[in-house]
């Protein structure tokens, strides 16, 4: 930027900051910020001010370019909200340079007009880059996250799991439900898994034949998978659609199907009560013996 407007920007900041927070407020609807808190916005606005003076001082500080990207992606603000805000502050710096100007003539203004640019427009790159690039990499993170929890494993006793499904399955859930399913069998060392489809609103031919696969995988690796949680509206469909589920057993809740695996796996259910109660009569006919 030319020294000579550097400094009437330095030297007058403080009211260029005040004509800055007066436009903003213009903008709101815009670029969706109406709906912000004032305190918060005002906060906000006054440190993006900062950092736009931070940049006139030292051309290049990335690392608050980055901060602030950050924080707005944190908060959930919008992209447009940079764009508008370094387009107002545009505006206003050279207003105010051209309103302290005695002479001003076309050579004056274009030399402005360049400067300024010179100024903006890598803050304006860099921070949609630095907020693109934050953003995207939320994004994947949060796409990784629901992809574990969208079809988790869950070792809930010795050679048994339990796989809950929830909601639609698709070609792309089904590739994670596999996979999850045979790292989790070999990991947990499962005799039996159980697939819980209580969750799932549609199974159609695509959905059983996704099932169907993943039950396959599974006894390939030497278990056995049981699904649970058939409801009597998804029994007339698997019907109808004449959809052969003989492989594998089959069960209507989850509480059905844990105990078909104990028996796979050579347990089962005791009452503890009725073991006691017996317990205690054989030692009062000891006693009395």
């Amino acid at each position: 930027m030319d020294g000579k407007f550097k400094e009437i920007v330095l030297n007058n900041s403080e009211t260029i900051v005040d004509k800055w927070m007066n436009e903003i407020d213009f903008v709101k609807d815009g670029n969706y910020t109406k709906n912000i808190p004032e305190e918060l916005f005002e906060s906000t606005n006054r440190e993006f001010v900062n950092v736009i003076f931070t940049s006139i001082k030292n051309q290049g500080t990335r690392n608050h370019l980055e901060t602030f990207s950050e924080k707005l992606i944190n908060l959930g603000w919008p992209l447009s909200y940079i764009t508008d805000g370094l387009q107002v502050f545009r505006r206003v710096t050279i207003d105010f340079i051209l309103s302290q100007s005695e002479k001003v003539d076309s050579d004056y203004t274009s030399k402005l007009l360049k400067s300024v640019d010179f100024w903006i427009e890598p803050i304006i790159r860099q921070l949609v880059n630095e907020y693109s690039g934050s953003w995207e990499n939320i994004v994947s993170l949060q796409r990784v996250a629901l992809q574990e929890l969208s079809a988790p494993l869950i070792p809930v006793m010795e050679n048994i799991t339990i796989m809950p499904l929830i909601g639609t399955i698709d070609t792309e859930r089904a590739k994670l439900i596999m996979e999850n399913l045979l790292d989790g069998v070999i990991k947990h060392n499962s005799e039996v898994v159980l697939i819980d489809i209580t969750g799932v609103p549609v199974v159609d031919t695509m959905v059983a034949h996704h099932i169907i696969q993943a039950a396959e995988a599974v006894r390939l690796v030497g278990a056995t998978c049981i699904l649970v949680g058939i409801r009597p509206e998804i029994a007339q469909t698997i019907v109808n659609l004449g959809i052969d589920l003989d492989r594998f057993p089959t069960k209507s809740s989850l509480r059905k199907g844990f105990g078909t695996a104990l028996e796979i796996t050579n347990r089962k259910i005791v009452d503890i009560d009725s073991k006691v109660e017996s317990m205690e009569n054989i030692l009062d006919s000891l006693n009395k013996e």
